[in-house]
């Protein structure tokens, strides 16, 4: 599962993301309310973590929860935070949350409860997002699909599909894949990216990414196949 982590203190957050990882979860991280807007609204999260203080304002966490309900994200919410007080935990469910846990936490219950969220939610959420020429991808799986058979894409690969196919019609500099897929790691280099979208072509079908001229790529207008 992609779970959302929206943190801004960095040792929690690592300390989230390496636990999480353990249990087979792909976490992003989120250092503000801002940044986690931006993802939460990007990618389909199965789960969004959201502290509650962030550095815009000491509820900045149930505003954003706000924001996010009233913008149709259904995506379960956990709030974890230091506000331990029988109102605080109101005011969080009735900001668009379904859990709330108080720090300090134990793991175990953190993960009890990311289970029980899960299971709930596993109902009720899209998964798969279907192209013509018989591409189907799995959101939940990460894996791509054409006629029933696997493209075999690698995990950045996948996650750079699976940005263009989120957003149709709308453009992405390299710059700005690198930034989505990196996480703002320096040292990478934008032609690494024409390599990302040459080998996925070769994988799946040359018209999948259109090349932008003097911008990016996109997605590309895949024509349906032939009766």
């Amino acid at each position: 599962m992609r779970i959302l982590i929206v943190e801004d203190d960095p040792f929690i957050a690592d300390l989230l993301r390496d636990g999480l990882a353990d249990d087979g979860h792909e976490c992003d991280l989120g250092g503000s309310a801002a940044e986690g807007e931006e993802l939460a609204r990007l990618f389909p999260y199965s789960l969004l973590i959201l502290d509650v203080m962030l550095p815009e304002s000491i509820d900045a966490g149930f505003r954003l929860g706000v924001r996010l309900r009233a913008s149709g994200v259904k995506t379960p919410i956990l709030y974890l935070t230091a506000r331990r007080a029988v109102e605080d935990r109101i005011q969080g469910l009735d900001s668009g949350g379904d859990d709330y846990l108080g720090k300090p936490f134990d793991f175990g219950e953190l993960r009890a409860r990311i289970r029980a969220l899960l299971r709930r939610a596993s109902g009720h959420a899209q998964h798969t997002v279907t192209l013509p020429q018989g591409f189907l991808m799995d959101l939940s799986s990460r894996e791509l699909y054409q006629g029933g058979v696997r493209a075999g894409l690698n995990r950045r690969e996948f996650m750079l599909l699976e940005l263009l196919i989120l957003h149709p019609g709308r453009a992405f500099t390299r710059e700005e894949m690198i930034d989505r897929l990196w996480g703002g790691e320096g040292g990478v280099e934008p032609k690494v990216i024409d390599v990302y979208v040459s080998t996925i072509r070769r994988k799946t079908h040359e018209a999948l990414i259109e090349t932008i001229r003097g911008h990016g790529y996109r997605l590309g207008p895949l024509p349906e196949p032939a009766a």
